[in-house]
């Protein structure tokens, strides 16, 4: 199973003197279980590519399919694909707005009729999937946690749809470094342990490049390259056209290269990165 996009093309405003084309020919396929990222500049069309996924947005042509159907065919229900696969934008914490966490988190299963025991159920399993404690926040006030945790709640509120593809935009954006880490840990988790497919937009390339199996670069309103990690980052020329950076290993990599140091430039660990530098050092090293 996956979601397949077919030729899609998207036009904000048509038919007025602010029509602008957002996507052009997006031909893509994101197979179930995989770790998806997708990057590009301000204004490449990524927030715009995502919001097509669970029928937002309505596309000018082309198809979009989530295993096996097409999501605009007629009689298609969009609130199906709406559990299927869960959306969560940037800042996601600022569409809280129940008294407290249970509530909030269990505001999408009780709107399909859920019953309460069920509901519970998956509050529970939704929060312990971000690292939550049920018992001690079911009854605290989202309003009054940390921004980590609200932001760790938002996403409960999508996993408790229990969907099988997750879009997240920007899920790290404001966070400490620390809030990062929990939240990424997360993220990994549910696509590694759970079998949740996962397809996040970021601009930060460092932890797309560790935790990605696949990059999709967005320029323009089109699909400029596509690869693992090492596929997409070993053209750094390419990236910089585009105003894109290298993971920082990566960048480090390439200028000590440049200098005649014998080391791998798709490097995105440190760890892998001081293997490479000690190497070259004669101080060993697994690489």
């Amino acid at each position: 199973m996956s979601i397949e996009i077919t030729n899609l093309k998207y036009t904000y405003m048509p038919g007025t003197p602010y029509e602008k084309s957002a996507l052009e020919d997006i031909n893509l396929e994101i197979d179930e279980g995989s770790f998806v990222g997708i990057i590009g500049h301000t204004g490449s069309g990524k927030s715009t590519l995502i919001q097509h996924m669970n029928g937002l947005l309505k596309p000018r042509e082309g198809r979009i399919k989530v295993d096996d159907r097409d999501i605009w065919e007629k009689g298609y229900k969009r609130s199906e694909v709406r559990q299927k696969v869960g959306l969560v934008f940037q800042y996601p914490e600022h569409q809280l707005f129940e008294e407290t966490v249970f509530k909030d988190v269990a505001f999408g299963p009780r709107n399909i009729g859920l019953n309460e025991k069920d509901i519970t159920k998956r509050v529970k399993w939704a929060m312990n999937m971000v690292g939550l404690s049920y018992n001690d926040l079911k009854e605290a006030s989202p309003f009054g946690l940390s921004g980590g945790q609200r932001r760790r709640i938002a996403i409960a509120g999508v996993l408790a749809m229990r969907p099988k593809y997750l879009v997240l935009d920007e899920p790290t954006a404001g966070l400490d470094p620390e809030g990062r880490r929990e939240i990424l840990g997360h993220i990994r988790d549910m696509n590694r342990k759970q079998g949740i497919t996962i397809i996040i937009v970021t601009h930060n390339m460092d932890e797309i490049a560790r935790l990605a199996d696949r990059i999709i670069v967005m320029e323009k309103g089109r699909i400029a390259h596509s690869g693992t990690p090492e596929e997409v980052f070993s053209d750094g020329g390419l990236l910089k056209e585009m105003g894109l950076g290298l993971p920082s290993m990566s960048s480090l990599m390439v200028k000590l290269k440049k200098k005649g140091w014998e080391v791998k430039v798709n490097v995105f660990t440190v760890e892998n990165a001081s293997d490479q530098i000690l190497r070259n050092l004669g101080c060993g090293g697994n690489a």
